[in-house]
């Protein structure tokens, strides 16, 4: 079967129609390039300016000279590390707690066929319809007092990790993956003895690496970009994560020392991508398709 594509083989066969192609190619390529890469060079750059030249009209598109200072000053005087932990210690918690509750959810729809399993997972879907703000206040007074027990976890880690377990996109995602894995394997494991939870733990787990890694992906990403919820459930300045505290001390400080401070905030999250970019892609391309 021929493979339809915009330019026919044999426009590419020849050596004008082939140098069109690479040309039009390199330069749509170059074009995103510089769109996405722009951006993190002007911030990376601005921490690097003066004072006085990162405010200057018209910008100047290279420093003049390179003052590393800026750097310094934000990791001291905005506390980056007492923060960025709390920002480690936030995303690190929400991620295992989801990547347990959403796994095991996902197999037992996937596997176990509970009763009205596809009516709890229709339920579980419509969530996703709910715009993420119209939450907010219920799940605020959820946190500040807790059902039954009446508990507080308001400045706590906990009012973070609690409501990033229920992600209906990632327990979809993990679902969609566990279907996939054909039944022979698991009804052989089941033949050698193996139980409904060694079978998670040896079979479908060691089967789901590529998957594991989106969602862990996207649960630590979730976590550590977030400004509006943490902002609601820390007031204690020493307890918030990175995203709250650069806006909460960004008032008296140098425009250079904040771009600083964004630059080392986007640092993890760049170097995990950068890290698991091909377990990223292998997820994806795992998860897209069936059979």
């Amino acid at each position: 079967m021929s493979t339809r594509t915009l330019v026919s083989p044999l426009a590419l066969a020849r050596p004008r129609g082939k140098a069109v192609y690479w040309t039009v190619f390199s330069g749509v390529v170059l074009l995103f390039a510089v769109a996405f890469l722009f951006p993190v060079y002007w911030m990376v750059t601005g921490a690097m300016k003066s004072p006085d030249e990162v405010t200057r009209t018209p910008p100047t598109l290279v420093p003049h000279g390179l003052h590393l200072s800026g750097y310094t000053d934000a990791w001291d005087l905005m506390d980056l590390p007492t923060h960025l932990w709390n920002t480690v210690v936030q995303a690190a918690g929400a991620w295992l707690l989801q990547l347990v509750f959403c796994t095991a959810a996902a197999y037992a729809l996937s596997k176990l066929k509970p009763a009205f399993g596809k009516v709890v997972l229709g339920g579980i879907l419509a969530t996703l319809m709910v715009p993420a703000q119209a939450l907010v206040v219920p799940k605020y007074l959820t946190v500040a007092d807790l059902p039954l027990i009446h508990t507080s976890l308001l400045n706590s880690p906990l009012g973070i990790w609690l409501p990033a377990v229920a992600n209906a996109f990632n327990l979809y995602l993990l679902k969609r993956f566990f279907d996939q894995i054909p039944r022979d394997v698991l009804e052989a494991a089941e033949i050698d003895g193996a139980g409904r939870l060694r079978t998670l733990w040896s079979i479908v787990l060691p089967m789901s690496r590529p998957v594991l890694g989106v969602v862990s992906i996207f649960a630590l990403v979730a976590v550590w970009q977030d400004f509006l919820w943490p902002l609601m459930v820390f007031s204690d300045t020493d307890k918030q994560p990175i995203s709250v505290a650069l806006v909460q001390l960004s008032q008296n400080i140098q425009l250079t020392v904040l771009i600083a401070a964004m630059v080392i905030a986007s640092i993890p999250m760049v170097v995990m991508f950068l890290v698991f970019q091909r377990h990223i892609i292998a997820g994806i391309s795992a998860g897209s398709t069936k059979g």
